[in-house]
């Protein structure tokens, strides 16, 4: 089994892919309009929305939609995980995501990684960049 995160952007889904794209060489692997969408009625301004998208981060595949196009979005309650490879690594990362962001935990070493940080990038997504450990 399997669980992919599925993001509402509401109304920024295709700007945030992109930053994503640059900022942690995401893949874009679909992107459908409401205005591709065979009987789908609605208003002349949500048809270049982006009904339902997914774009693979590293290993992860992220699903995403402009939803209902509302502007608002809140995300609290979760944070997405980004296992970096190294210091270097995580620190490029980190300030990719933090660029126009929100820095809520400097990056730095903590007692179970060698860098571990959050931030909630310019969409407000919240992000950890964590190096794990070496197995043991």
């Amino acid at each position: 089994m399997q669980i992919d995160p599925y993001i509402f952007f509401q109304g920024r889904t295709e700007e945030a892919l992109n930053f994503y794209v640059g900022a942690l060489d995401a893949k874009i692997e679909a992107l459908v309009r409401f205005g591709e969408m065979p009987g789908t009625e609605g208003p002349a301004a949500q048809a270049g929305k982006v009904l339902h998208a997914a774009v693979r981060i590293g290993d992860t595949l992220v699903l995403a939609s402009d939803g209902e196009n509302s502007g608002q979005t809140n995300f609290t309650g979760f944070s997405l995980s980004l296992n970096a490879k190294d210091d270097v690594d995580a620190r490029r990362l980190y300030d990719a995501l933090a660029a126009g962001g929100q820095v809520r935990a400097p990056l730095g070493p903590t007692p179970f990684s060698s860098s571990f940080g959050m931030v909630a990038d310019r969409f407000g997504v919240p992000w950890m960049v964590v190096v794990a450990p070496p197995a043991a």
